[in-house]
């Protein structure tokens, strides 16, 4: 345990700083759910930089939510969080719609909660499931890498 504390704590210290768009918008959320979507932020630079081929992250908005695209390498899809306006204690991890991520969160992890095909929703009073997270979160950073394989063959 005590090492896993001491990662955690190491890979917080290297999280860089968000642009100042997107830290206006942390700053506006209230403080229970910015604690868990800087937690999200965190999982998905973190995840970034352990994945191969995915690069390094651009951190902008996108309809107004943080939003992460991987605009070095090209190798996946954006992935944008925010809060659940009409559910207090509620925030998500978006997808685009047009791709097969969701359904393949559905079948990896029938465990978690989702909004259509657009979303993981996750509980603000819950841990936060971050090996599953982790996974799916690697796998949208991917999605475009892996079409493309695919298609060659």
């Amino acid at each position: 345990m005590q090492a896993t504390a001491s990662h955690t704590r190491r890979h917080r210290l290297r999280t860089p700083t968000a642009p100042a768009a997107v830290a206006a918008v942390f700053a506006g959320y209230p403080q229970r759910l910015r604690r868990r979507l800087e937690t999200l932020r965190r999982l998905i630079l973190d995840t970034a930089r352990t994945t191969t081929g995915v690069g390094t992250l651009q951190e902008t908005l996108k309809w107004g939510q943080p939003s992460y695209l991987t605009t070095e390498t090209g190798s996946g899809s954006t992935i944008r969080i925010d809060r659940i306006e009409s559910e207090p204690d509620r925030y998500a991890l978006y997808v685009h719609c047009q791709t097969d991520l969701i359904a393949t969160f559905r079948e990896l992890y029938p465990e978690l909660s989702y909004g259509g095909n657009r979303c993981i929703l996750l509980d603000a009073s819950a841990d936060v499931p971050e090996d599953a997270l982790r996974h799916c979160i690697a796998l949208a950073l991917t999605y475009h890498r892996r079409k493309r394989r695919a298609a060659s063959g």
